[in-house]
């Protein structure tokens, strides 16, 4: 079965770094591109950031563009987010998916990211 299951989220403040993790199973995970996407509270969900199946081709949404990167180890069947300069409006649960956002058919069940002094 397809298993993604987030980590590394937690409290930071303003300013500050997380490394999310998402650690896949149950298929060709090279063969896929992996996708970030987020939800804050009483917001709608929301793309954070894209890797293409082989990790040369990064896609981020404006709000995050400068300031996150995404990055994959296929060998380690495992996709990352690196978050830096964190903002109070980056707090949410942040999920991976398979495949492109609006494509994706699997998601993880997210990591909490809170961002406050």
């Amino acid at each position: 079965e397809v298993q993604l299951v987030e980590s590394g989220g937690g409290w930071v403040q303003p300013g500050g770094s997380l490394r999310l993790s998402c650690a896949a199973s149950g298929f060709t995970f090279g063969a896929y591109d992996m996708t970030w996407a987020r939800q804050a509270p009483g917001k709608g969900p929301e793309w954070v950031s894209t890797i293409n199946s082989g990790g040369y081709s990064t896609y981020y949404s404006d709000s995050v563009k400068g300031r996150f990167t995404i990055s994959r180890d296929n060998a380690k069947r495992t996709v990352y987010l690196q978050m830096n300069s964190l903002k109070p409006e980056d707090t949410a649960v942040y999920s991976c998916a398979k495949g492109l956002y609006a494509a994706a058919d699997y998601w993880g069940q997210g990591t909490q990211v809170t961002v406050s002094p």
